[in-house]
Order: C-alpha cells, then structure tokens, then sequence
C-alpha cells in the first residue's frame, strides 16, 4: 500500500544543567496540538528486528507524585483497552483490567 500522507509528532524536553527534564511539551499537526505542555510522558517504540522494545519515560521536577500515580493508572487502563483492540482476546483484557482495579484501591485513588 502506497503512503498517501505523513504525519509527525515531535516532542520537546528543556534540560536542567544535570539533564534532568524542567519542561516538556508535544506537538502533533495533524490533532491541531502546537507546544502543549506535559509534566510525563510514556513513550514505547517495537524493533520487529531485534523483538525488542525501546522505552522514553520522562517526567519534570514539577510532576507531582499524586498525578504520577493517577497517570500511570489511566495508562494501565488504556493498554488493556489497546491490548483487546489488537489481540480481541477479551479474557487477558479483563484481567488486565482487573489488575487496573486493583492498583486503583491500593493507591487510593478510587
């Protein structure tokens, strides 16, 4: 199949004097987002050639450990979503979900 268009979503992070992330903010022209700000960002790449998975996790100073905790809960509960989307196995997704629940309860926040 021929590529009739490209898009580009470009991510930009300020480093402090020890490289540690201040400020990040993405972009994606084709969602009309320009230089909005995020205080984390979970980025998983696959290598089909080496079966591997290439990871970008970064957060500011300023990420609180409150919204930490809230954000990788919405990220568990979008992987199951994705997860049942590509595989349409209902049972692991469930379970997945199930876990989501869970780690809600213990972090408090549901």
């Amino acid at each position: 199949m021929a590529i009739k268009h490209q898009s580009e979503i470009k991510i930009k992070v300020g480093l402090d004097e020890n490289k540690v992330p201040e400020e990040l903010f993405w972009s994606a022209d084709d969602g009309g987002i320009k230089d909005k700000e995020a205080k984390a960002l979970l980025l998983s790449v696959w290598d089909s050639a080496n079966r591997d998975t290439y990871k970008i996790n970064l957060w500011t100073k300023e990420m609180p450990v409150n919204e930490m905790i809230q954000f990788f809960h919405q990220t568990l509960v979008s992987m199951a979503d994705t997860f049942e989307s590509a595989t349409n196995d209902e049972k692991m997704s469930a379970t997945m979900r199930d876990f989501c629940a869970y780690y809600a309860e213990k972090m408090g926040i549901k």
